[in-house]
């Protein structure tokens, strides 16, 4: 049969022509194999310093003492300034009265000042139906207190005078405080001491220049001055009459 013969010559010839084909595929040069690639080289190590050797172990400190606890210094005690102004407290017999210091008012009583310099000062107190009491205080630096009696009375009057007897005269001092009148002389038989209780008369004569004292159911004197008026006699008799009035108001006699 033909049709199979063909068949079988095709087979023949194609496998003929893939025997030619490896062999020819064998015959080629092998290809270089592909290098892998190659690593760079890792870098070199440093050198390592020397380390120098430990130090020998140190033997242990022996322990320390403890230090003492400071305590605080006790503060040092304040030592306070001597005050250089002063203080005064003022009081009065009689309360509102006025007060003056160095004829500047300073208020009423009763009365503290501060920051006063200290030294002579000139007090002066006023009350109404009073008569005006002045006097010099001595303030010191720090506190000073004061009481003044307005409603108090006190009396030192002296005057020099000529007795005229019914025949002369003598010479002496007539003198007068809060107990009475006294004459004093050379003449003892003239001379007197009496309180105004026992005064019966107390009067002067201003144009006679004539001072007059009459014991209460006794004698009588009868003084003048040597000079040309009677001032004196006048002066004196008026201090007196107004402490004599002061003592029947009810004051407080100062000896």
């Amino acid at each position: 049969m033909k049709p199979a013969a063909s068949i079988g010559a095709g087979v023949a010839i194609f496998a003929s022509l893939v025997a030619i084909f490896i062999s020819t595929r064998d015959r080629r040069e092998p290809e270089a194999p592909v290098a892998a690639p190659v690593a760079a080289p890792a870098p070199a190590p440093a050198a390592r310093k020397a380390e120098p050797p430990p130090a020998p172990a140190a033997e242990p400190a022996a322990p320390r003492a403890a230090a003492p606890r400071k305590t605080a210094p006790e503060p040092a005690p304040v030592v306070e300034a001597a005050p250089t102004l002063a203080t005064l407290t003022l009081e009065t017999d009689v309360p509102g009265a006025s007060v003056f210091i160095d004829r500047q008012f300073v208020g009423n009583t009763p009365l503290t000042l501060d920051k006063l310099a200290p030294g002579s000062k000139r007090l002066q107190l006023t009350a109404t139906g009073f008569d005006s009491v002045q006097k010099t205080v001595d303030l010191v630096a720090g506190p000073n207190a004061i009481t003044v009696r307005i409603k108090e009375v006190s009396l030192n009057a002296k005057v020099p005078v000529v007795h005229k007897h019914g025949m002369g005269s003598c010479n002496g001092t007539l003198s007068a405080t809060v107990d009475g009148l006294k004459y004093e002389t050379d003449n003892k038989g003239d001379a007197f001491t009496l309180t105004y209780a026992q005064a019966e008369q107390f009067a002067v004569d201003y144009l006679q220049k004539n001072l007059r004292v009459k014991q209460r159911g006794g004698k009588t004197w009868n003084f003048t001055d040597k000079n040309d008026n009677a001032d004196a006699l006048f002066v004196f008799h008026r201090e007196v009459e107004a402490a004599r009035k002061k003592l029947a108001e009810g004051y407080t006699p100062v000896r």
